[in-house]
């Protein structure tokens, strides 16, 4: 059984592919509602699923008004991929970043599910057991090197 992030998650993709534009707007409360949750558990499945490295964009107001407003981020072709890749592991980048990245991609289609599942365990912290900021550095250059090599092909 899905947990109530995975649904949360699942039904706001699905509006923002439906949705012209890729934008879709929505109200915390009403989603609350909709899924018998409180309206922090929305909070926290979009802070941690539709972050800026897994291709959305995220505008929040707050107060009687207050919406959240989703963009899915697409990339458009190789080269503006690298580039995308370049700047957001730059010389050091967390797990946390680091799987985003991979996510956005594998969901883009520039990475196959086993290519992402591969280098996900290759920059977990467990294979990478050395200490900060070694640690993220290392996967920095590992990730960026694998993936441009990979994007390559």
């Amino acid at each position: 059984m899905r947990n109530i992030s995975d649904l949360i998650e699942n039904y706001l993709k699905q509006i923002l592919q439906n949705s012209p534009g890729g934008v879709v707007e929505i109200q915390r409360s009403e989603l609350a509602d909709k899924f018998s949750c409180v309206p922090s558990q929305i909070n926290y499945v979009i802070s941690t699923r539709f972050t800026l490295e897994r291709g959305y964009y995220v505008e929040s107001k707050r107060g009687g008004g207050g919406y959240i407003r989703i963009q899915r981020v697409d990339l458009p072709s190789l080269e503006a991929v690298q580039k995308h890749i370049r700047q957001t592991i730059g010389d050091s980048i967390d797990q946390a970043r680091a799987e985003g990245l991979i996510y956005q991609l594998r969901e883009t289609g520039y990475l196959t599910e086993r290519e992402a599942h591969i280098l996900n365990t290759a920059i977990s912290r467990e294979v990478l057991s050395i200490r900060l900021p070694q640690r993220d550095e290392i996967r920095a250059r590992l990730l960026k090197s694998t993936l441009l090599t990979l994007l390559a092909k």
